[in-house]
């Protein structure tokens, strides 16, 4: 039985009111949920609470689920419509992150189309290129953020994105498309920025 299997058994039994099953998919994706959480609110604390908000509502949900659907589709179905509704309440804007960000390993494996060279300059790892993705995210619109969140930072394929996401497959090209277009553009300034000042120096 593979991954998605489990998931699926493991949902099922808490549509049946199996609370260890419940506990076992919460420790399995709590920190991806709250990472996803962090890039809407930029707050890891209060990230941590819409997550909390997140799974007490896949519960609640969970005789809704249908196991012809990967469990982390609908997961993050959950999860996007949550962050979504906490944006339009206008509380929180999303901002480049700082030392409460997530850790640089985080964003360092971002792979990005149309950034200079097969990968970002070894100068560029770390903080910085953390903080260039992160300003790169804080411009994105809601959407474009949530897909592109999906497809690099947790590896779902566009078919899952635009289900969790409630939109076509080519909708979900498009936005992925125009943030890492975004993405890219803010590191190749970073790029051109560290060129520079290594010629000043």
């Amino acid at each position: 039985m593979d991954d998605a299997d489990s998931d699926a058994q493991a949902m099922l039994k808490v549509a049946a009111g199996d609370r260890q099953a419940f506990a076992w998919l919460f420790d399995r994706y709590h920190a991806s949920v709250a990472r996803f959480a962090f890039r809407f609110v930029g707050d890891r604390e209060r990230a941590e609470e819409l997550t909390q908000d997140i799974f007490v509502k896949l519960y609640r949900n969970a005789r809704a689920y249908q196991p012809t659907a990967r469990f982390k589709t609908f997961l993050f179905r959950v999860a996007t419509n949550h962050c979504l509704n906490e944006l339009r309440r206008g509380e929180y804007r999303m901002t480049p992150t700082s030392s409460s960000a997530p850790d640089a390993a985080e964003t360092g494996g971002v792979e990005v189309e149309g950034a200079q060279g097969d990968r970002p300059d070894a100068a560029l790892e770390g903080r910085e290129l953390e903080q260039a993705v992160s300003a790169a995210l804080a411009d994105m619109s809601a959407r474009e953020r949530a897909a592109f969140t999906m497809c690099r930072f947790e590896g779902m394929a566009y078919r899952d994105i635009a289900e969790a996401l409630e939109a076509s497959e080519s909708a979900v090209k498009s936005l992925i498309h125009r943030a890492t277009l975004a993405v890219a553009r803010r590191i190749e300034a970073l790029q051109a920025g560290t060129m520079l000042a290594r010629s000043r120096a």
